[in-house]
């Protein structure tokens, strides 16, 4: 029974492990893909698959969420946060992120935009890069990881 135990806990540590360890190179990647599927099968279609718990874009950490040029979230697997309008959205430290999100897709087609956002493992607020691309005329998908 304890080698039981210390292999469940060996498991547990080692998940627990891999998932802090998305890494900025590893988000950008995911928005890409996930982008590239945009243009596969379309907008609606891919907003579909973004709003999925078992999304083939959520992996540990890391997932794809998207929203619309007026801060409304259209796909979220991780918070029921699809419909809520967020544009004015501030973090703890006053950003206001998903209108920061916007502006750098009008601005530049993608991106990172920096703030906070409360961590899965702990609940804290943590330090988030994001990378951003849009999709289709009047929305945007992101993905991020912690610092």
């Amino acid at each position: 029974m304890n080698k039981l135990v210390t292999l469940g806990a060996s498991l547990l540590l080692s998940a627990t492990f891999s998932f802090a360890d998305s890494t900025p190179d590893q988000a950008k990647a995911l928005a890409e893909e996930g982008a590239a599927y945009c243009k596969e099968v379309g907008v609606a279609k891919c907003v579909e698959e973004f709003n999925k718990k078992e999304s083939k874009f959520v992996r540990d950490d890391l997932y794809i969420w998207a929203n619309d040029f007026d801060g409304v979230i259209t796909a979220h697997p991780k918070k029921p946060l699809k419909g809520k309008n967020l544009l004015h959205y501030k973090d703890k430290q006053g950003t206001e992120l998903f209108n920061d999100f916007i502006k750098k897709v009008k601005a530049e087609g993608s991106g990172w935009v920096d703030y906070v956002w409360a961590h899965p493992a702990t609940g804290k607020q943590t330090p988030k890069t994001s990378y951003v691309i849009g999709i289709g005329e009047n929305q945007l998908i992101g993905a991020g990881a912690y610092k």
